[in-house]
């Protein structure tokens, strides 16, 4: 079978969608915009063809590299895997004629109030929101609604461009950041109290295959807002547990609302004084390589899984649930450069066990702002057979490794 895939080389941990395809068989043809010639050799002897193109979210360049290849060979399908090539590969293979997933699919997983409405109108429980395309809007759902509210792009991933406001004055600071007076159209809704986590899936012809039950610590609004907080993401192994019942219910009936088909899904969710309730989903793998923990903690290789899904329509090992695992982000104590990264050889030595892997920038490099998220500067990834006993070591670490910066 032969498979094109968008952007094999970046973020890094593209290039294991590519070899999850290459060692089950598939011929894999690359699209993506950096030279061949930087690839190293490992990742160039998976690739059966590839196109450089000067943007793969170009719908125009998308087009014409696939019909290139098309023209050289059969194309079976036609993958993507980061959140901003999904809707644009679906426009691309629709109008190529390769199965996969559906323009209205990718659309209805990028486009929030779209979700949403849709979401809604099949009985799944959402936040209220709407689209709104001016300020006058804003302020009228506002004033419909109630504080607190959230102000996000409509195509936003994670918590990028996300703006939680609580009066008029940071409504109309949000309506300024997010270009709703400039002509821009935004993504509004209620602001939902309560724990996150996320609920991400393999499916095959619209069946999970494989799920996985995560959770934040804290929220990723604060997390993403917050210097001081070690963020935590913790992958469950307690996937049976009675209380998950009602989440993985709600997830398989949002990815049948959406008609998502063959695909990795990764669906946020919110549990509060209001119940459960759905947040978004991207019909893609999560972000900051959080597949990495499903594989560790599972007794497979999560993308050899999805490979089988999209050659085979089928998968052949079960999750082991052997391990929970986690990641914590340390963020540096203020921008600037490295310095020292206190308390961390100390907690090598008592908890070395537990760690998977781990990054920790050495002394004079230059730190990044809390806004570039989980993996920006250090982190560790963990593993313990017990669910609790890994929150434990983790918050263990928050506690008393500090990355400073001068």
């Amino acid at each position: 079978m032969h498979v094109v895939f968008v952007e094999p080389a970046f973020p890094r941990n593209q290039r294991e969608f590519v070899r999850g395809l290459h060692s089950v068989g598939a011929k894999v043809s690359g699209i993506g915009e950096r030279p061949l010639e930087a690839f190293d050799p490992e990742l160039r002897s998976w690739l059966h063809a590839y196109e450089c193109i000067p943007s793969v979210t170009d719908e125009g360049a998308l087009l014409e590299a696939v019909k290139r290849v098309q023209a050289r060979e059969w194309v079976d399908r036609l993958e993507a895997s980061v959140e901003a090539h999904i809707l644009v590969t679906a426009k691309v293979r629709e109008a190529c004629q390769i199965p996969g997933t559906s323009v209205r699919t990718a659309f209805l997983c990028r486009d929030k109030p779209a979700m949403k409405d849709a979401l809604r109108e099949a009985g799944v429980p959402c936040a209220q929101s709407c689209g709104a395309d001016s300020p006058k809007a804003a302020h009228a759902f506002a004033k419909d609604v109630g504080y607190p509210l959230i102000l996000k792009p409509r195509d936003a991933a994670g918590a990028a461009g996300t703006y939680r406001v609580d009066n008029d004055e940071e409504l109309e600071g949000a309506i300024q950041a997010c270009g709703l007076d400039r002509g821009w159209s935004a993504a509004i809704e209620e602001f939902v109290e309560g724990h996150e986590g996320f609920f991400d899936t393999l499916c095959v012809d619209g069946e999970v295959v494989h799920e996985f039950i995560s959770h934040y610590y804290p929220n990723v609004l604060e997390a993403m807002r917050t210097r001081w907080i070690s963020p935590q993401i913790v992958v469950t192994n307690y996937t049976e547990a009675e209380g998950y019942a009602e989440l993985k219910e709600m997830g398989r009936r949002v990815i049948e609302v959406l008609g998502i088909g063959t695909s990795a899904t990764h669906m946020e969710w919110f549990y509060g004084p209001k119940g459960l309730k759905f947040s978004e989903i991207g019909c893609r793998p999560p972000g900051v390589s959080v597949w990495d923990l499903y594989s560790e903690g599972n007794d497979l290789d999560i993308y050899v899984e999805w490979a089988k899904a999209v050659l085979h329509g089928d998968t052949d090992v079960h999750a082991s649930r052997r391990f929970a695992t986690g990641m914590v982000a340390l963020r540096p104590d203020r921008d600037g450069v490295v310095v020292a990264c206190e308390g961390w050889e100390e907690f090598l030595s008592e908890y070395r066990s537990c760690v998977i892997d781990y990054h920790i920038p050495g002394t004079g490099t230059g730190t990044q702002g809390v806004e570039g998220g989980y993996m920006a500067n250090a982190w560790v990834r963990l593993r313990h057979p017990d669910h609790e006993a890994l929150r434990e070591v983790m918050g263990v670490l928050g506690e008393r490794v500090q990355l400073r910066a001068e």
